[in-house]
């Protein structure tokens, strides 16, 4: 199994919604996943072809104050890019970089729609450290929906971050 496969394979096993395009599909996918969005938030730096298709009001972040209780607004979609991906354990990490937002955009509202290239993917965790663009930046790292379970085992969702995460792989 290539690292993409890999990939897909353990963030679909963390709940993570799998999707699959190349760089000419991505405008469309990322315009359907997020349709039922009230707003869509967009950190600085995102790549404006993947907004081309958006039918939704965007937010860019740093045009008006998001604070916690502004993202928590119901309906309300981020989408970003990512440092690197682990294929060993279907995580991706973010590190504040272009594209990426700074950590709150990415763990207050409910849905998190994240697009990965194939290239961003490694093996593993030292794999992600060596790719880092800049490993001294602090890291939010990803591996599924926000879940936790209650005394009973009963697994609840969008406790701690979004309650949906959608992964969007870009193959060449």
């Amino acid at each position: 199994m290539n690292l993409p496969e890999l990939f897909a394979e353990r963030a679909g096993d963390y709940r993570a919604g799998m999707h699959h395009c190349t760089e000419a599909e991505l405008p469309a996918v990322l315009a359907g996943l997020l349709a039922g969005a009230s707003r869509v938030v967009l950190p600085a730096g995102i790549a404006e072809p993947w907004l081309t298709r958006l039918t939704v009001p965007t937010l860019p972040d740093g045009t008006v104050q998001l604070t916690a209780g502004a993202l928590d607004e119901a309906g309300l979609s981020v989408l970003t890019g990512c440092a690197v991906a682990i294929a060993e354990t279907g995580t991706i990490v973010l590190d504040a970089g272009p594209g990426q937002g700074r950590r709150l955009l990415t763990l207050v509202p409910d849905h998190h729609v994240c697009v990965v290239r194939d290239e961003q993917i490694v093996a593993d965790v030292p794999g992600m450290i060596s790719a880092l663009p800049d490993p001294t930046r602090p890291l939010t790292m990803i591996s599924g929906p926000s879940a936790t379970s209650d005394i009973e085992l009963n697994r609840v969702e969008g406790v701690h971050g979004p309650r949906r995460l959608d992964i969007v792989c870009v193959h060449p």
